[in-house]
């Protein structure tokens, strides 16, 4: 039997704006869906009723589009209750869901009791003892069971095709929650019911759901004994450079932060796709990146998100853009002529408008007692208009032959009173952009 087309599924929860952690596990779905000719699922896990909102699941669609990343298909927990509510009434029927009653305050009088001893905090399973007299004697006091999956004895294991052979023992895994109280049902188990109706034959996601995938694994197969489990593979969690575990509540590593900063996407796309791997990043378009992913490539150890990396990255995305691809984000005014004269000596988009305000606006150039002999000159050499790329060398030259000041002592005061900036774009490119006018007052500026 020929296997499965490859179908994986992106799931963030609406609850906050994407970070670099989840972006980068959008990232490798997608590249691994292309690349097999597959398909992707954008879920929106919005069963946490009091956190999901609206505005950022429109968030996270339009960091995903600015990144690059479409989707096949989309798909809202919160629309599918009923099929939860339907696959959780098969699971009581055959006794591996069953109802608890322990407030939050007896389960964490449990746990420290439990640790106390010494033991692991693995819930006791009280409630499967409890009689039918007992159940309704709650129900009648008000009280309103949650539902705990029950898990087999033994062992769960599979192969992941980033971390290798895993093995989880049941008994260290308490039985999960998944529904509760108020009838919501949770992550761990519809997952697995959504899982199971699409057809996903691969989950990529982080580590930290290693524990959860030994337990549905188990949900699998009681829900669906006879079809084949997906392919699991958990990539290991990215850090900031101190070593704290990415999250969503920090502004710094957010997609929105990185938009507003200036980060070109493909270069955020092309780390992402190569953080942790035994491949360096490239920039490389999603396209390009899809044609060779390969889960192989990942390593086991947990890699640092290193923003100087990233930014050394962005720079060589930019420096080969064409005018056409950024001249809607440019300032106003700003021609292919200025975005060639700079695009080499910025690594940031946005710091065109720095260069734009030193070819436009108004500079305070240094005091340069020093040159001033030798800015007069420049000043009574300058060439008429109009001016290209050769008007630098011809006036430099001119200048050098008038004072015999050559190099860096001819340079650097001219780069200065013109910008008022030790190192910036050649400025064999910038004169002609400035125009003479402009070039006269600065130099006029520099000699009072």
């Amino acid at each position: 039997m020929a296997p499965s087309p490859v179908h994986v599924r992106f799931a963030p929860s609406p609850t906050g704006y994407l970070h670099a952690g989840n972006a980068r596990q959008a990232v490798v779905n997608f590249l691994f869906a292309r690349g097999r000719g597959g398909r992707l699922t954008l879920r929106i896990d919005d069963t946490d009723r009091e956190r999901s909102r609206p505005e950022f699941e429109a968030a996270i669609e339009q960091d995903l589009a600015w990144l690059g990343i479409g989707w096949d298909d989309k798909v809202r927990q919160s629309d599918r209750l009923v099929r939860y509510a339907e696959a959780a009434e098969s699971l009581k029927k055959t006794g591996r869901l069953y109802p608890c009653f322990e407030s939050e305050e007896e389960l964490a009088a449990k746990r420290a009791l439990r640790a106390k001893r010494k033991l692991p905090p693995v819930y006791d399973r009280a409630m499967l003892s409890l009689t039918p007299e007992q159940r309704a004697a709650a129900e009648a006091n008000g009280k309103t069971p949650y539902w705990r999956f029950r898990l087999s004895d033994g062992a769960i294991g599979w192969d992941d095709l980033v971390s290798g052979p895993r093995d989880i023992r049941l008994a260290t895994v308490s039985d999960p929650v998944v529904i509760r109280a108020d009838g919501t049902p949770l992550y761990t188990f519809t997952s697995v019911v959504d899982d199971l109706d699409m057809g996903i034959t691969h989950v990529i996601r982080g580590e930290d759901h290693i524990t959860n995938t030994a337990a549905q694994i188990d949900m699998y197969r009681a829900l669906a004994p006879r079809r084949a489990l997906p392919d699991f593979a958990h990539l290991p969690l990215i850090s900031e450079l101190s070593g704290d575990k990415l999250s969503k509540r920090s502004g710094s590593v957010s997609l929105r932060t990185f938009r507003r900063d200036g980060i070109e996407p493909m270069a955020l796309a092309a780390y992402l796709a190569r953080l942790g791997s035994r491949r360096d990043p490239e920039p490389l378009t999603l396209g390009e990146l899809a044609g060779t992913f390969n889960l192989d490539a990942f390593s086991r150890g947990a890699p640092r998100f290193d923003a100087r990396q990233l930014l050394a990255l962005n720079r060589r995305v930019l420096h080969a853009q064409p005018f056409e691809a950024v001249a809607d984000r440019l300032p106003e005014g700003a021609d292919e002529a200025f975005w060639l004269a700079i695009r080499d000596n910025i690594d940031l988009l946005s710091e065109a408008r720095q260069w734009w305000e030193t070819v436009r606006g108004r500079i305070d150039p240094p005091e340069l007692p020093e040159a001033r002999a030798m800015l007069e000159v420049a000043r009574a050499t300058l060439p008429d208009a109009p001016w290209d790329e050769g008007t630098w060398k011809e006036w430099t030259m001119a200048i050098a032959a008038s004072t015999g000041i050559r190099g860096k002592a001819l340079y650097m005061p001219l780069r200065l009173a013109l910008t008022g900036e030790t190192q910036g774009p050649e400025l064999a490119g910038m004169l002609p952009l400035m125009g003479r006018d402009v070039v006269v007052g600065r130099l006029e500026r520099a000699v009072k």
